[in-house]
């Protein structure tokens, strides 16, 4: 397996782990999750075209097809209907109760993982699992999820496409209601919501600065390798997106929300340093051990 380890764990992003099953896989894909979004359809049917194994591949879905989860937005029922259009042995099962997010190729490689299907569940949120790839336990984990597809109902692609228009019938419905709701009412939904924003926000700025967070980051970010800044940057947003918010710029307590954000981690940056807790080698920083 390209000398990967029997057992090895999977930390955020783990898309180069995904990739990888999708490239070992020649019979028989299991793909576990409730929500799967049209990026990461495009991205098995990519690869399978690439490796000419479109019409050979069993690609078995389980997953929820209630209407609430697409209407909430992290279900794409586009994305079963392209890989039910593209893909010859194609099934999918619906399963309400699934909470599960296992992805297996052949008995060769399992994942085990709390992400979804979906971008942010593949590289953005902060998500950990386990990967296998000896026979014995990607076999049981196989047959544990094939044992649990017969507790779903099996749904066609046509099935899948009508489907799809009722939710989209649903979603304009949806839309009207809510804007029948009168203005007033539409003001207070929102001013609430930005206080309980708010709220929240006070609780993460409670007995930390600006720089006590970043600094702890960026000690966190660094001790897993040399970064440069421009890096750095995005990782930290993605770990703090409510206080690297781009569109806001506010002060909670002491401490700043917002635009200024990147400012604030360069000063946690040469703070860092002045410490002696981190260095600069003129292109990346480093931990000083």
């Amino acid at each position: 397996m390209n000398g990967l380890k029997v057992i090895h764990l999977l930390k955020s992003p783990w898309s180069s782990s995904f990739h990888q099953l999708m490239s070992v896989v020649e019979d028989n894909l299991l793909l576990v999750s409730p929500f799967i979004k049209c990026s990461k359809a495009e991205e098995i049917l990519s690869e399978f075209t690439r490796r000419g194994v479109q019409n050979e591949v069993r690609v078995s879905v389980l997953t929820d097809l209630r209407p609430e989860s697409t209407l909430a937005g992290p279900m794409d029922l586009e994305a079963l209907v392209d890989l039910g259009r593209n893909l010859p042995k194609f099934d999918l099962t619906h399963l309400p109760s699934l909470h599960a997010k296992v992805y297996v190729a052949d008995r060769r490689m399992a994942i085990i993982t709390s992400g979804n299907l979906t971008d942010s569940g593949v590289n953005g949120n902060i998500e950990y699992g386990v990967a296998f790839t000896q026979e014995k336990f990607v076999g049981e984990i196989r047959r544990d999820f094939e044992a649990y597809s017969f507790l779903g109902a099996k749904v066609s692609p046509k099935d899948i496409e009508t489907l799809l228009v009722e939710v989209k019938e649903l979603k304009e419905l949806f839309r009207k209601a809510e804007h029948t709701i009168r203005a007033q009412a539409r003001r207070a939904f929102k001013q609430k919501l930005e206080a309980t924003h708010a709220q929240l926000l006070r609780h993460r700025a409670k007995g930390k600065t600006t720089n006590a967070i970043f600094a702890e980051t960026i000690i966190f970010l660094l001790s897993k390798g040399p970064l440069r800044t421009v890096e750095l940057h995005p990782l930290i947003q993605r770990l703090h997106p409510d206080i690297c918010d781009d569109s806001i710029d506010r002060v909670i307590d002491g401490v700043s929300f917002g635009k200024k954000w990147k400012h604030h981690v360069r000063n946690a940056q040469q703070y860092l340093k002045r410490e002696g807790r981190i260095r600069y080698d003129g292109v990346r920083w480093r931990p000083v051990s």
